[in-house]
């Protein structure tokens, strides 16, 4: 099997998803901003959630940065 990543600094390919409202996201919907993707193995376990907190807590920062973090479970 053969997987083939994105290069460093070179345009991630396009996706769509479904957020927490059953709405559409879009890479290209982001466009202009930095998209941080999280994975996470399984929602409302102590270590996810910790992580997941810590990345809540740092919204402002994010923001700031001009940067969208997704999380994917």
């Amino acid at each position: 099997m053969s997987l083939n990543f994105p290069a460093i600094d070179k345009a991630a390919p396009a996706f769509s998803a479904l957020n927490q409202k059953s709405e559409t996201v879009t890479l290209k919907s982001l466009k202009g901003k930095k998209v941080v993707l999280y994975f996470y193995p399984k929602a409302m376990t102590p270590g996810c959630t910790t992580q997941a907190c810590g990345i809540r807590d740092s919204r402002d920062e994010f923001e700031k940065l001009n940067t969208v973090v997704l999380g994917i479970s």
